[in-house]
């Protein structure tokens, strides 16, 4: 059995890798980067890339990260991760259908609550050069999180995790979107202290230090 992970750590794939880690699951790493990041991505000697044909057969749409799991092709980083839990089991999986389905909500949840004004604080103010910058954007973005970070306080608080009162693949999706806020709005944190305790105990994981490393490590 071979689990491949296509992307490379400054991506959404940390998600996949960190949850790997996790679970102890051995894989090869096909460090894909962003086509948008490479000089020139037509050029011969250009590294894979997204828009590479040789990844566009493993996924067309063009994006990362993406698994191959001895021969199931997957896509979208949160539903690899809740696909990977489900099938390896273990205290990080959802032990019934009712955490799956809180499991699947908490995860839709920081994509379409939270992640795109996430990163806009995140592009906004420090990722993009000073010039692309969009300052009205990014605290536009940052007031927009108030009250999403609200509602995760609040679910923290009765138990210190998401789902089951532990650690689970829940808590990875939604801190690794919650991350990007960290960078971009860290003015925000000091409302929320139940996710400020939340993160810090996710991001204090041995697993999660070996993605970091390995991310810190990478070329940026």
């Amino acid at each position: 059995m071979t689990l491949t992970i296509y992307g490379c750590y400054r991506s959404r794939a940390t998600r996949n890798i960190w949850l790997a880690n996790e679970l102890g699951l051995a894989f090869k790493h096909v460090p894909v980067i962003q086509a948008g990041r490479v000089p020139d991505p037509k050029a011969a000697d250009a590294p894979v890339h997204t828009r590479s044909a040789e990844f566009l057969k493993v996924n067309p749409n063009g994006h990362i990260p993406s698994i191959d799991d001895d021969g199931f092709v997957l896509h979208e980083s949160l539903a690899i991760n809740l696909y990977l839990a489900r099938k390896h089991g273990g205290p990080l999986a959802p032990k019934d259908v009712g955490e799956e389905g809180l499991a699947a909500m908490w995860s839709l949840w920081a994509a379409t609550e939270c992640e795109t004004n996430a990163l806009n604080t995140l592009y906004h103010r420090i990722a993009k050069p000073p010039a692309e910058r969009d300052a009205k954007l990014a605290d536009a973005a940052a007031e927009a999180l108030r009250a999403p970070l609200a509602v995760l306080d609040d679910a923290l608080a009765r138990d210190g995790y998401l789902v089951g009162g532990r650690f689970t693949v829940v808590d990875i999706n939604v801190s690794e979107v919650i991350r990007y806020a960290q960078t971009g709005a860290p003015e925000l944190f000091a409302a929320v202290p139940h996710v400020k305790a939340w993160l810090e105990a996710c991001q204090g994981r041995p697993a999660f230090k070996a993605m970091w490393q390995a991310r810190d490590a990478e070329a940026a």
